[in-house]
């Protein structure tokens, strides 16, 4: 199952209103694959961020099958990485993971396994916090071709 960008909230609507969910749910449970970017990303995950608003802002109503928060686009679009740390931070969000462009996480069973990059420079951390601050913790990630 691939997801696309788009608007978070309108996606995790949708799926809800027509039990799209439960059936996403139940094919992760029986080993479906689940990818996404962007919105398709975030649905993922119990938080994340999100310009589904307007304004990017966070948004604690994720599908959970992941824990934590998502970030994607983390330093390609300004303001990203700042305000996902200062939400972390505060408590907006939960502590989680922060994704370029042109990389991804692989998750198995809930836990993660590995990370890919398809350009150089791309990057991920993990977001946690450390004596009240948030702080980053760079995931290696494989350069693909």
């Amino acid at each position: 199952v691939y997801v696309g960008g788009g608007s978070t909230v309108n996606l995790l609507e949708l799926w809800r209103r027509h039990a799209v969910a439960e059936l996403v749910e139940q094919a992760a449970a029986q080993g479906t694959v689940l990818a996404g970017i962007s919105a398709g990303m975030n649905c993922w995950y119990e938080a994340s961020s999100t310009d589904s608003f307007g304004p990017l802002a966070p948004l604690n109503d994720g599908l959970g099958l992941l824990r934590g928060s998502a970030c994607p686009h983390y330093r390609g679009e300004p303001g990203r990485r700042e305000r996902y740390l200062g939400w972390v931070a505060d408590g907006s969000l939960p502590a989680g993971y922060a994704v370029d462009d042109y990389a991804a996480l692989l998750f198995r069973d809930g836990e993660l396994s590995g990370g890919f990059a398809e350009r150089p420079g791309s990057q991920a951390f993990r977001v946690g916090l450390d004596g009240g601050s948030a702080v980053e913790r760079e995931i290696a990630l494989q350069l693909l071709g």
